[in-house]
């Protein structure tokens, strides 16, 4: 009889009670295949034990480090399914020393990050939760002090052409806004396709009225906006960041919202997270804030857990799955020699 295929989940999908945080993540699909058998590991864990990863073919992972150490002499595991697309928890290198497929799930976050986007795009403009204070705290006569800022041709400018950077500007065309993109590996063809043009770093920050930061995390983009950089922003933009948040060096940003260099800010993550309940950004006025969790809604985790679980399901028979991020493993005889093991 085949030998069932072993799915691992990380166990900070539950609640203390037991319970699915995030709703349904669609593991029905994985329940729907008699050739999978899945379960939560048996403990939280910061960083996967390598015995502990060795019991699966595959593992659902949500926060925990996936390390060098973690995957050394691991010969069942074939695939890591990232709830999500940030894999910097996740040492790829040694995924694919070791035969190990990493997918991501852009389909999953796509539209819901997107639309987190706009959501501080238009609070920004409309000074919202100013104005929620205003009333809640009977300031109801000062409201001329708060002028909104429209957005028909006002800039918006886009750090991050990527599969969420283009969902953002395809969302916000209505707004008969002036488009920048920055982003050194898009084409002038992908950005005409949704309307932006792009343009260098330097210039996008000096033209753009909102600024919003969509681009992966890497060597060469953390503190891509540092304190040079901030201040060539007028003194009458905003900047929006729902991708990483040491993308942007965190004290620069608090320094220049503080001396009003800016106009503000909205921010959905931090340098270190979460953010320390005494650090200076938290006591200003001018900064919306969100615990890394603006786009969290049941459309964002259901779609995540199908993407995820589809990646898990199409190795299990032998498939290539979609959003591989180290594709050079898939060239590997040994890792084809996996593969063909599940067909």
């Amino acid at each position: 009889m085949k030998t069932k295929f072993r799915v691992g989940l990380t166990r900070d999908f539950l609640k203390a009670d037991g319970s699915l945080g995030f709703g349904d993540i669609g593991l029905n699909l994985l329940d729907d295949d008699p050739q999978i058998e899945w379960e939560f590991l048996p403990e939280n864990v910061t960083e996967m034990p390598r015995e502990l990863a060795d019991q699966y073919d595959a593992l659902l992972v949500l926060a925990p480090q996936v390390t060098a150490a973690t995957l050394s002499g691991c010969r069942r595991l074939s695939v890591i399914a990232r709830f999500g697309v940030g894999y910097d928890n996740v040492d790829v290198a040694a995924c694919t020393n070791n035969d190990v497929l990493l997918t991501i799930t852009p389909d999953g976050v796509r539209r819901p990050v997107a639309v987190s986007a706009i959501t501080f795009l238009l609070a920004l403009s409309h000074k919202l939760l100013i104005k929620d204070r205003l009333t809640r705290e009977g300031r109801w006569a000062e409201k001329l002090d708060h002028m909104g800022m429209g957005l028909t041709d006002r800039t918006f400018g886009l750090i991050g052409l990527g599969n969420i950077g283009r969902e953002i500007l395809t969302m916000a065309r209505p707004f008969e806004m002036r488009y920048l993109a920055f982003d050194p590996y898009a084409t002038e063809a992908a950005a005409a396709g949704v309307g932006a043009e792009l343009t260098g770093l330097d210039e996008l920050l000096a033209q753009s009225d909102f600024v919003c930061v969509s681009c992966a995390l890497t060597d060469s983009t953390r503190h891509l906006l540092n304190a040079e950089r901030l201040a060539k922003m007028k003194p009458t933009a905003y900047l929006i960041n729902v991708a990483r948040g040491p993308i942007v060096d965190q004290a620069a940003l608090t320094h220049v919202l503080k001396q009003g260099l800016i106009a503000g800010a909205a921010l959905d993550v931090f340098e270190h997270e979460p953010i320390d309940p005494l650090d200076p950004l938290l006591a200003l006025d001018n900064v919306i804030l969100a615990p890394h969790a603006i786009c969290w809604t049941d459309e964002l985790f259901l779609g995540n857990g199908r993407a995820a679980c589809q990646s898990i399901l199409d190795v299990a028979h032998g498939r290539e799955p979609k959003h591989v991020v180290n594709r050079e493993a898939l060239q590997l005889l040994t890792m084809r020699e996996k593969l063909s093991r599940f067909a």
